[in-house]
């Protein structure tokens, strides 16, 4: 249970993303690395974070290219996300289902960065 806090707070504290697919995807491909990497920080005023950051060049291929999607995600939806989401409280996907709710109206980069993510995913 400790390692999934972990990995919950690490997405939250990378990104706050509009996909909850993409954070999905950084806690399934990260969860050994963070275990192996960062089992003695526990989670909470960005130390995990730092960890991810100071061991990223030891994390697996798998782990680096999901928290890349994530980011790209995350930046290309972070208008959006203001927009249309601003009084949604980060947590529990609440981010990912307001931004379902308004998906015909988000931005092209937005859905592209999106698209994208799940596409690598497969």
């Amino acid at each position: 249970m400790k390692t999934l806090t972990r990995i919950v707070a690490l997405c939250a504290a990378l990104i706050v993303t509009p996909s909850a697919q993409a954070a999905s995807a950084v806690a399934k491909a990260c969860a050994a690395d963070i275990k192996a990497q960062c089992a003695d920080v526990k989670p909470g005023g960005g130390k995990l974070k730092d960890c991810v950051k100071a061991h990223y060049s030891d994390l697996s291929a798998d782990c680096q290219v999901a928290i890349i999607r994530a980011a790209a995600v995350g930046k290309a939806c972070k208008a959006d996300v203001k927009q249309f989401c601003a009084d949604v409280k980060p947590g529990k996907g609440a981010i990912a289902d307001c931004m379902k709710e308004h998906a015909t109206d988000l931005s092209d980069d937005c859905k592209e960065a999106m698209a994208k993510a799940e596409a690598g995913k497969k």
